[in-house]
Protein backbone atom coordinates (compact mmCIF):
# COMPACT_ATOMS: atom_id res chain seq x y z
CA UNK A 1 0.00 0.00 0.00
CA UNK A 2 1.53 3.37 -0.93
CA UNK A 3 2.48 5.75 1.84
CA UNK A 4 1.13 9.32 1.93
CA UNK A 5 4.54 10.39 0.66
CA UNK A 6 4.10 8.51 -2.59
CA UNK A 7 0.39 8.15 -3.28
CA UNK A 8 -0.07 11.46 -5.12
CA UNK A 9 1.82 14.16 -6.99
CA UNK A 10 0.59 16.66 -4.42
CA UNK A 11 2.19 14.89 -1.45
CA UNK A 12 5.35 14.26 -3.50
CA UNK A 13 5.50 17.99 -4.24
CA UNK A 14 5.16 18.89 -0.55
CA UNK A 15 7.92 16.49 0.43
CA UNK A 16 10.25 17.81 -2.26
CA UNK A 17 9.64 21.28 -0.82
CA UNK A 18 10.43 20.04 2.69
CA UNK A 19 13.58 18.33 1.44
CA UNK A 20 14.71 21.55 -0.25
CA UNK A 21 14.04 23.50 2.93
CA UNK A 22 16.22 21.07 4.89
CA UNK A 23 18.84 19.95 2.39
CA UNK A 24 19.42 22.42 -0.42
CA UNK A 25 21.76 22.31 -2.31
CA UNK A 26 21.83 18.63 -3.31
CA UNK A 27 24.68 16.86 -1.58
CA UNK A 28 26.23 15.62 -4.81
CA UNK A 29 25.66 18.73 -6.89
CA UNK A 30 27.99 21.49 -8.03
CA UNK A 31 25.50 24.28 -7.27
CA UNK A 32 27.37 27.27 -5.82
CA UNK A 33 25.07 27.42 -2.80
CA UNK A 34 26.30 26.18 0.58
CA UNK A 35 24.85 25.10 3.89
CA UNK A 36 25.21 28.72 5.01
CA UNK A 37 23.11 30.05 2.15
CA UNK A 38 19.60 30.90 3.37
CA UNK A 39 16.85 29.61 1.09
CA UNK A 40 13.15 30.30 0.74
CA UNK A 41 11.09 27.50 -0.78
CA UNK A 42 7.74 28.03 -2.48
CA UNK A 43 5.53 26.14 -4.90
CA UNK A 44 3.10 26.68 -7.76
CA UNK A 45 4.60 30.01 -8.80
CA UNK A 46 5.71 31.45 -12.10
CA UNK A 47 4.28 33.50 -14.93
CA UNK A 48 0.97 33.51 -16.76
CA UNK A 49 2.27 30.96 -19.25
CA UNK A 50 4.39 28.79 -16.97
CA UNK A 51 3.96 27.69 -13.39
CA UNK A 52 6.70 25.80 -11.57
CA UNK A 53 5.97 23.10 -9.01
CA UNK A 54 8.80 24.08 -6.66
CA UNK A 55 10.95 27.19 -6.49
CA UNK A 56 14.07 27.55 -4.36
CA UNK A 57 15.25 31.12 -3.78
CA UNK A 58 18.89 31.28 -2.73
CA UNK A 59 19.21 34.50 -0.75
CA UNK A 60 22.00 36.90 -0.02
CA UNK A 61 22.18 36.74 3.81
CA UNK A 62 22.52 40.48 4.37
CA UNK A 63 19.97 41.24 1.68
CA UNK A 64 17.47 38.86 3.28
CA UNK A 65 17.89 40.59 6.64
CA UNK A 66 17.20 43.91 4.92
CA UNK A 67 14.15 42.46 3.13
CA UNK A 68 12.65 41.41 6.47
CA UNK A 69 12.48 45.08 7.43
CA UNK A 70 9.70 45.44 4.84
CA UNK A 71 7.48 42.90 6.61
CA UNK A 72 6.33 39.38 5.88
CA UNK A 73 3.83 40.06 3.10
CA UNK A 74 4.51 39.99 -0.62
CA UNK A 75 5.34 43.34 -2.21
CA UNK A 76 3.28 42.95 -5.38
CA UNK A 77 3.97 44.17 -8.89
CA UNK A 78 2.19 47.49 -8.39
CA UNK A 79 3.96 48.28 -5.13
CA UNK A 80 7.44 47.12 -6.06
CA UNK A 81 8.32 49.99 -8.46
CA UNK A 82 7.20 52.51 -5.82
CA UNK A 83 9.25 50.84 -3.08
CA UNK A 84 12.36 50.34 -5.22
CA UNK A 85 12.44 53.86 -6.70
CA UNK A 86 11.21 55.95 -3.79
CA UNK A 87 13.87 58.65 -3.26
CA UNK A 88 15.93 59.22 -0.14
CA UNK A 89 14.57 62.79 0.11
CA UNK A 90 11.04 64.10 -0.42
CA UNK A 91 10.18 64.41 -4.12
CA UNK A 92 7.12 64.70 -6.34
CA UNK A 93 6.21 61.13 -7.20
CA UNK A 94 6.18 61.69 -10.98
CA UNK A 95 9.72 63.04 -10.82
CA UNK A 96 10.94 60.20 -8.62
CA UNK A 97 9.35 57.17 -10.25
CA UNK A 98 9.95 55.79 -13.76
CA UNK A 99 7.17 56.16 -16.31
CA UNK A 100 4.95 53.13 -15.65
CA UNK A 101 3.58 52.92 -19.17
CA UNK A 102 0.01 53.14 -17.87
CA UNK A 103 -2.06 55.96 -16.28
CA UNK A 104 -0.46 57.65 -13.27
CA UNK A 105 -3.67 57.34 -11.25
CA UNK A 106 -2.85 53.68 -10.73
CA UNK A 107 0.57 54.69 -9.42
CA UNK A 108 -1.11 57.03 -6.94
CA UNK A 109 -3.25 54.13 -5.72
CA UNK A 110 -0.11 52.04 -5.26
CA UNK A 111 1.55 54.88 -3.30
CA UNK A 112 -1.41 55.03 -0.92
CA UNK A 113 -1.26 51.26 -0.38
CA UNK A 114 2.52 51.32 0.11
CA UNK A 115 2.25 54.11 2.66
CA UNK A 116 -0.56 52.31 4.51
CA UNK A 117 1.72 49.28 4.86
CA UNK A 118 4.62 51.41 6.08
CA UNK A 119 6.76 50.65 3.02
CA UNK A 120 7.24 54.32 2.03
CA UNK A 121 6.33 57.74 3.38
CA UNK A 122 3.99 60.16 1.61
CA UNK A 123 2.81 63.72 2.15
CA UNK A 124 0.84 66.41 0.34
CA UNK A 125 2.70 69.51 -0.79
CA UNK A 126 0.00 71.73 -2.16
CA UNK A 127 -1.75 69.63 -4.79
CA UNK A 128 1.22 67.35 -5.22
CA UNK A 129 1.88 63.98 -3.62
CA UNK A 130 5.48 63.62 -2.49
CA UNK A 131 7.13 60.38 -1.42
CA UNK A 132 10.24 59.36 0.46
CA UNK A 133 11.67 55.95 1.10
CA UNK A 134 11.91 54.61 4.63
CA UNK A 135 14.78 52.29 3.73
CA UNK A 136 16.42 51.09 0.49
CA UNK A 137 14.89 48.01 -1.06
CA UNK A 138 17.69 45.39 -1.17
CA UNK A 139 18.84 43.06 -3.92
CA UNK A 140 18.26 40.02 -1.74
CA UNK A 141 17.99 37.24 -4.34
CA UNK A 142 21.16 35.43 -5.37
CA UNK A 143 19.74 32.64 -7.52
CA UNK A 144 16.38 31.12 -8.48
CA UNK A 145 16.08 27.37 -8.98
CA UNK A 146 13.02 25.89 -10.69
CA UNK A 147 12.04 22.26 -10.01
CA UNK A 148 9.35 20.35 -11.89
CA UNK A 149 7.96 17.41 -9.90
CA UNK A 150 6.75 14.20 -11.48
CA UNK A 151 6.93 11.13 -9.21
CA UNK A 152 5.81 8.68 -11.91
CA UNK A 153 7.51 9.41 -15.20
CA UNK A 154 5.53 7.46 -17.78
CA UNK A 155 5.75 8.19 -21.51
CA UNK A 156 2.87 10.67 -21.65
CA UNK A 157 4.13 12.59 -18.62
CA UNK A 158 7.63 12.68 -20.10
CA UNK A 159 6.35 14.12 -23.40
CA UNK A 160 4.57 16.98 -21.62
CA UNK A 161 7.54 17.63 -19.37
CA UNK A 162 9.93 17.85 -22.29
CA UNK A 163 8.10 20.89 -23.70
CA UNK A 164 7.86 22.51 -20.28
CA UNK A 165 11.56 22.06 -19.55
CA UNK A 166 12.48 23.35 -23.01
CA UNK A 167 10.42 26.47 -22.26
CA UNK A 168 12.24 26.91 -18.94
CA UNK A 169 15.66 26.57 -20.55
CA UNK A 170 14.78 28.94 -23.40
CA UNK A 171 13.37 31.69 -21.19
CA UNK A 172 16.13 31.33 -18.57
CA UNK A 173 14.09 33.04 -15.88
CA UNK A 174 15.68 30.64 -13.43
CA UNK A 175 19.39 30.08 -12.89
CA UNK A 176 18.91 26.31 -12.88
CA UNK A 177 16.14 23.96 -13.97
CA UNK A 178 15.65 20.51 -12.40
CA UNK A 179 13.31 17.57 -12.79
CA UNK A 180 12.41 15.74 -9.56
CA UNK A 181 11.04 12.21 -9.92
CA UNK A 182 10.64 9.02 -7.95
CA UNK A 183 13.58 6.66 -7.76
CA UNK A 184 12.95 3.32 -9.42
CA UNK A 185 16.13 1.50 -8.42
CA UNK A 186 16.80 0.49 -12.03
CA UNK A 187 20.40 0.47 -13.26
CA UNK A 188 19.65 3.53 -15.40
CA UNK A 189 16.85 5.72 -14.13
CA UNK A 190 14.10 6.19 -16.76
CA UNK A 191 14.41 9.97 -16.52
CA UNK A 192 17.87 9.73 -18.08
CA UNK A 193 16.44 7.93 -21.11
CA UNK A 194 13.77 10.51 -21.90
CA UNK A 195 14.17 13.30 -24.44
CA UNK A 196 14.72 16.12 -21.98
CA UNK A 197 16.91 19.19 -22.50
CA UNK A 198 20.47 18.38 -21.49
CA UNK A 199 20.57 21.67 -19.57
CA UNK A 200 17.98 20.38 -17.06
CA UNK A 201 19.22 18.48 -14.02
CA UNK A 202 17.60 15.30 -12.71
CA UNK A 203 16.92 14.50 -9.04
CA UNK A 204 15.48 11.15 -7.98
CA UNK A 205 13.78 10.68 -4.61
CA UNK A 206 12.85 7.79 -2.38
CA UNK A 207 10.58 9.04 0.40
CA UNK A 208 9.59 5.59 1.62
CA UNK A 209 11.82 5.94 4.69
CA UNK A 210 10.88 9.56 5.37
CA UNK A 211 12.16 12.91 4.22
CA UNK A 212 15.77 12.75 5.32
CA UNK A 213 18.11 15.28 3.75
CA UNK A 214 19.85 12.51 1.83
CA UNK A 215 16.61 11.44 0.17
CA UNK A 216 17.68 12.97 -3.16
CA UNK A 217 20.18 11.56 -5.62
CA UNK A 218 21.62 13.76 -8.34
CA UNK A 219 21.46 11.71 -11.54
CA UNK A 220 22.24 14.58 -13.92
CA UNK A 221 23.71 17.98 -13.15
CA UNK A 222 22.02 21.05 -14.66
CA UNK A 223 23.72 23.70 -16.75
CA UNK A 224 23.87 27.23 -15.40
CA UNK A 225 21.44 29.46 -17.31
CA UNK A 226 21.91 33.20 -17.81
CA UNK A 227 18.86 35.12 -16.60
CA UNK A 228 20.55 38.47 -17.41
CA UNK A 229 20.76 37.83 -21.16
CA UNK A 230 18.26 39.03 -23.73
CA UNK A 231 16.12 36.38 -25.38
CA UNK A 232 13.41 35.96 -27.95
CA UNK A 233 10.64 36.20 -25.32
CA UNK A 234 11.87 39.20 -23.30
CA UNK A 235 15.06 41.15 -22.63
CA UNK A 236 17.32 41.15 -19.59
CA UNK A 237 15.53 44.02 -17.87
CA UNK A 238 12.16 42.29 -18.18
CA UNK A 239 13.70 39.08 -16.85
CA UNK A 240 15.03 40.96 -13.83
CA UNK A 241 11.58 42.44 -13.17
CA UNK A 242 9.88 39.07 -13.42
CA UNK A 243 12.47 37.42 -11.18
CA UNK A 244 11.91 40.05 -8.48
CA UNK A 245 8.17 39.46 -8.64
CA UNK A 246 8.60 35.67 -8.43
CA UNK A 247 10.94 36.04 -5.44
CA UNK A 248 8.52 38.40 -3.69
CA UNK A 249 5.62 36.01 -4.16
CA UNK A 250 7.76 33.15 -2.84
CA UNK A 251 8.75 35.24 0.19
CA UNK A 252 5.15 35.96 1.11
CA UNK A 253 3.58 32.63 0.19
CA UNK A 254 6.05 29.91 1.08
CA UNK A 255 4.99 26.34 0.30
CA UNK A 256 2.74 25.50 3.27
CA UNK A 257 -0.06 27.71 2.00
CA UNK A 258 -2.16 24.65 1.12
CA UNK A 259 -4.14 25.39 4.30
CA UNK A 260 -5.47 28.45 2.44
CA UNK A 261 -6.78 26.35 -0.47
CA UNK A 262 -7.94 23.25 1.42
CA UNK A 263 -10.35 22.74 4.35
CA UNK A 264 -8.55 22.04 7.64
CA UNK A 265 -11.88 22.82 9.33
CA UNK A 266 -13.28 19.55 7.96
CA UNK A 267 -13.52 16.80 10.56
CA UNK A 268 -11.70 14.41 8.21
CA UNK A 269 -8.71 16.66 7.55
CA UNK A 270 -5.52 15.40 9.21
CA UNK A 271 -1.78 15.95 9.01
CA UNK A 272 0.33 12.81 8.81
CA UNK A 273 4.03 12.80 9.59
CA UNK A 274 6.36 11.64 6.84
CA UNK A 275 9.92 11.70 8.12
CA UNK A 276 10.72 15.33 8.95
CA UNK A 277 7.74 16.59 6.99
CA UNK A 278 3.96 16.43 7.23
CA UNK A 279 1.41 15.90 4.48
CA UNK A 280 -2.35 16.46 4.62
CA UNK A 281 -4.52 13.36 4.51
CA UNK A 282 -8.25 12.70 4.40
CA UNK A 283 -9.51 10.17 6.94
CA UNK A 284 -12.72 9.72 4.93
CA UNK A 285 -10.82 8.78 1.77
CA UNK A 286 -7.92 7.08 3.52
CA UNK A 287 -5.32 8.89 1.44
CA UNK A 288 -3.72 12.21 0.68
CA UNK A 289 -6.30 14.58 -0.77
CA UNK A 290 -5.69 16.98 -3.63
CA UNK A 291 -6.17 20.71 -3.29
CA UNK A 292 -8.79 20.69 -6.04
CA UNK A 293 -10.93 18.06 -4.32
CA UNK A 294 -10.51 19.24 -0.72
CA UNK A 295 -13.24 21.87 -0.63
CA UNK A 296 -16.79 22.40 0.55
CA UNK A 297 -17.90 20.72 -2.70
CA UNK A 298 -16.30 17.46 -1.61
CA UNK A 299 -18.93 14.80 -0.97
CA UNK A 300 -17.17 13.78 2.25
CA UNK A 301 -16.86 17.31 3.65
CA UNK A 302 -18.18 17.69 7.19
CA UNK A 303 -17.61 20.77 9.31
CA UNK A 304 -15.97 20.18 12.65
CA UNK A 305 -18.55 19.54 15.36
CA UNK A 306 -19.17 22.62 17.54
CA UNK A 307 -17.95 20.79 20.63
CA UNK A 308 -14.53 20.40 18.99
CA UNK A 309 -14.24 24.16 18.74
CA UNK A 310 -15.23 24.77 22.37
CA UNK A 311 -13.22 22.01 24.01
CA UNK A 312 -10.30 23.16 26.10
CA UNK A 313 -8.96 26.57 27.02
CA UNK A 314 -8.52 29.05 25.57
CA UNK A 315 -11.44 28.75 23.19
CA UNK A 316 -9.67 29.64 19.97
CA UNK A 317 -11.01 27.23 17.40
CA UNK A 318 -10.99 23.52 16.74
CA UNK A 319 -8.26 21.18 15.46
CA UNK A 320 -8.36 22.80 12.03
CA UNK A 321 -7.35 26.17 13.45
CA UNK A 322 -4.59 24.44 15.37
CA UNK A 323 -3.23 22.88 12.18
CA UNK A 324 -3.29 26.27 10.46
CA UNK A 325 -1.33 27.84 13.29
CA UNK A 326 1.18 24.99 13.32
CA UNK A 327 1.91 25.32 9.60
CA UNK A 328 2.02 29.11 9.81
CA UNK A 329 4.61 28.89 12.61
CA UNK A 330 6.71 26.55 10.48
CA UNK A 331 6.42 28.88 7.51
CA UNK A 332 7.43 31.84 9.67
CA UNK A 333 10.39 29.97 11.17
CA UNK A 334 11.67 29.03 7.73
CA UNK A 335 11.38 32.62 6.49
CA UNK A 336 13.24 34.03 9.50
CA UNK A 337 16.21 31.65 9.45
Amino acid sequence: MPTPATDSEFSFELLVCRWAELGWPPANGDAPGSDDTPVIVSRQLGTKKRRWDTIVIECDPEGLVARREFGDRTIDGDLLPVVRHAPAEWAYYRDALPDPGYPWRYVREAIHRAAARGLVEKRKNGNRIEIRRKRPYPEWVSRIIAIENKPDLDASAAAALSDQLEHDVDTALADEVWLATGRTGERVEPALLRQFPVEAGVLTFDFSAGTHVDAATVDWLPSALDPTSDGERFDGAEKARRRRLIAERAYGKGWRSFTETTRPDCRWFELERAGRGVVPTCAAKGRCQHETECSSRCGSFEPEPPQWRTNGWPIDGGPGQGLRRLLERRRERARKR
